[in-house]
């Protein structure tokens, strides 16, 4: 039985001119679903791309540790041909610091840019997201407001989730918010040998692969560097965002703490990377150590305000209990008091002789 309609609001994004838009970097406007801020990304265009894929992103300015956000939503790409045939990845997701974004394979550009397939049609592509709005977790694969009859396609597929579960917060962003950027047909895998990473490195390819498809300006920054000095520069960059990535606020240490800042100024000062977009995050991992003392010295605080706070309350209690046996004491004094003549009892009683 389908989830009704009702639970979700819908954002829908009409791309005219689809092969004229830069296709390093497109993006939707902003939208605003039950007060939160929204975005969606297509994943870059681009020659070693062979698939059409797009991604919900939390667009609202915050922190990148202390919020998450669960969201039931699904994603859509428009048949405009047949709407029995329009493609619906529907999911929950935990969003947060570490993870702003998710998205999905839905086809190969291939089909995609067929016009007959009905998915571009007259350079005209057509993407909605539904986004649940209910405090009721609807059935997912359930949901199908589109058309009754259509049926949901099938998950995606393990390589599809290892690749999107590669996706940090600073992957996600979108690709120079400020200003454009030139962008390179120099892959990553062109540019680098990854052949020569150590094997306890090449854990770091994914998230560099994908660091640079949304930054491109990270190659172009390399371009007349060394292979070696190329090679410790991406190491590194990709060590620190492996770091922010796995890394549990929890568990870190101050050895993990003290490697990352290693890692970082070194990076930082020689690099020649912008990596104005990274080191709000770096910085506040930096401060966890910080942030967790003075949260430690907050729960001592507020356990010694609890427990001042019941002893004062007893102390109330005692007081109040105190004041009544006052009054009937003060009240008993008086009344034995009334009429009573005080006599020196170390005096003699004394007789009269007449």
């Amino acid at each position: 039985m389908g989830t009704s309609s009702e639970y979700f609001e819908k954002f829908t994004w009409r791309i005219e001119d689809f092969s004229k838009k830069n296709g390093m970097k497109l993006k939707s406007k902003d939208f605003k679903i039950r007060g939160y801020t929204w975005r969606i990304l297509v994943h870059p265009l681009r020659k070693d791309v062979d698939h059409f894929t797009f991604y919900l992103m939390v667009a609202d300015s915050l922190p990148p540790y202390g919020w998450n956000r669960n969201t039931f939503f699904k994603l859509v790409l428009i048949n405009q041909l047949d709407k029995k045939k329009s493609i619906i990845k529907e999911t929950q997701q935990k969003f947060n610091g570490g993870y702003r974004c998710w998205g999905s394979f839905f086809l190969n550009l291939k089909d995609f840019n067929d016009h007959r397939k009905g998915y571009l049609v007259k350079d005209t592509c057509i993407i909605e997201v539904h986004i649940c709005v209910s405090n009721f977790a609807p059935k997912i694969h359930d949901i199908n407001s589109l058309n009754q009859n259509s049926t949901p396609t099938i998950d995606q597929s393990s390589d599809e989730r290892e690749i999107l579960s590669a996706i940090t917060s600073s992957s996600t962003s979108s690709p120079n918010e400020e200003g454009e950027i030139k962008s390179s047909d120099l892959t990553l895998r062109e540019f680098l040998d990854f052949d020569s990473l150590k094997p306890e490195e090449k854990y770091l390819i994914p998230l560099l692969d994908e660091v640079c498809t949304w930054r491109p300006s990270l190659i172009q920054s390399q371009m007349n560097k060394t292979r070696l000095f190329r090679q410790w520069a991406f190491t590194s960059l990709g060590q620190v965002l492996h770091f922010l990535k796995t890394k549990n606020v929890k568990e870190m240490s101050e050895d993990d703490i003290k490697n990352l800042r290693s890692v970082w100024e070194e990076l930082a000062k020689s690099s020649e990377f912008d990596l104005s977009w990274l080191e709000p995050y770096v910085q506040s991992a930096l401060g966890v150590k910080t942030h967790l003392e003075r949260a430690k010295k907050l729960k001592k605080l507020k356990d010694k305000v609890v427990a001042l706070d019941i002893k004062m309350k007893m102390l109330r209690d005692e007081l109040t209990a105190s004041q009544a046996q006052y009054e009937v004491a003060r009240r008993s004094l008086s009344e034995v008091r009334n009429g009573f003549k005080e006599m020196n009892i170390n005096a003699p009683i004394g007789y009269a002789m007449f």
